[in-house]
């Protein structure tokens, strides 16, 4: 099969009706995007990836079901193996151990991308346009914000991706900021 982003984007919207799952999508394609870019990568094979990673969340909510419901279709529509792969390993409980670039990036794009966005939308100004990586790594100290995203995940994917947790942070907050006004971060 052919990969489109166009295709991708409208399983997503045929799949997530909810506004805040398909910013977050896009936040983590941003991220992901990236990314590729400063690793050499397809960029637009991953950002697929990433548009997609959970686009069966809002049917499939519990770990019996997300992410593997929405591999099941990927499949089904001859999305490749190491898509699929890639998604899978996006949940730790998926079973299925984060091995390659994309994987590890895919993971360690996916929360951080959301702790961004909260980052953001708390400032008065609701950008990210002016929010720092400083500011990011303090909230990541407040265990009252965003209590549902796990900091030792947000540090194991700068982990995994082999770098220090503020180069990680500018890094995402500086693609994020290329498409700020999609994600809803341009501010007030």
């Amino acid at each position: 099969m052919e990969l489109s982003r166009d295709a991708a984007w409208q399983l997503l919207t045929e799949w997530t009706k909810s506004e805040s799952l398909r910013k977050h999508a896009l936040a983590v394609e941003a991220a992901v995007r990236g990314y590729a870019r400063i690793f050499g990568e397809d960029e637009e094979a991953w950002g697929i990836v990433a548009l997609l990673h959970d686009f069966d969340y809002e049917r499939y909510q519990t770990a019996a079901d997300h992410p593997f419901r929405g591999c099941e279709e990927l499949r089904r529509r001859a999305y490749p193996e190491w898509m699929t792969r890639a998604i899978l390993s996006h949940a730790d409980y998926s079973g299925v151990p984060r091995e390659t670039r994309l994987e590890k990036t895919l993971y360690a794009c996916d929360e951080m991308a959301g702790f961004v966005t909260a980052a953001a939308l708390v400032r008065p100004t609701r950008s990210i346009l002016d929010l720092e990586a400083s500011s990011v790594l303090k909230r990541m100290k407040d265990k009252a914000f965003a209590r549902a995203v796990s900091r030792d995940d947000l540090r194991r994917g700068a982990v995994e991706l082999g770098l220090p947790l503020e180069e990680h942070v500018k890094n995402v907050i500086a693609f994020m900021r290329e498409r700020a006004d999609a994600l809803g971060l341009a501010g007030v």
